[in-house]
């Protein structure tokens, strides 16, 4: 299997991306290992590093819609990061050894620096043009769970930034103005 790379602009561009667990696995079903994404988020919108302005964790990937000076660079340390902080947490937890077993089983053969695999690579850009092709996309990434038959209304999704937009608290803070 060939690697891909996906480019973005170097210029601050918004870009809506998809990135999956390996093998589909449903670790962000666990409330401890949703929490280390969103810990990771609300730090990379804070710092200014990656501004968040949509997301939505499902139990095996997460959309986000956002915008950064070094797109590819960020969202490379963010799943990086995250996957060392997933791994060390399921060491720390022994009734996750499962886990361990199909992360290291999903590992890519050319990943010799690693002993598993958390996040699918890639992550496939799609640059955001406009207006229109913002708010779709941001309408897309809230529908999400609705979509699956997990809630009724996009604001119920407690790992989503639909509440931010519809005025109620959300578990991370975003960035609410859109770069248009």
């Amino acid at each position: 299997m060939t690697r891909t790379r996906h480019r973005t602009d170097q210029d601050k561009t918004t870009y809506f991306v998809t990135s999956s667990v390996v093998n589909w696995i449903p670790l962000f079903s666990r409330p401890e290992l949703a929490q280390i994404i969103l810990d990771s988020l609300e730090f990379m919108n804070t710092h200014k590093r990656m501004l968040i302005h949509a997301y939505v964790l499902m139990e095996d990937h997460m959309h986000l819609l956002a915008t950064s000076e070094n797109f590819s660079q960020e969202i490379r340390k963010l799943k990086s990061f995250t996957a060392k902080q997933i791994i060390c947490f399921l060491h720390s937890q022994k009734l996750y050894t499962h886990y361990l077993e199909i992360l290291r089983d999903a590992k890519q053969p050319f990943k010799n620096d690693q002993t598993y695999q958390v996040w699918q690579e890639g992550y496939h850009p799609q640059h955001i043009r406009d207006m229109d092709m913002y708010h779709k996309t941001m309408e897309y990434i809230h529908m999400n769970p609705v979509k699956r038959g997990y809630v009724d209304y996009p604001e119920q999704w407690r790992y989503s930034s639909s509440r931010n937009y519809n005025g109620e608290p959300g578990l991370i803070n975003i960035s609410l103005l859109n770069p248009y």
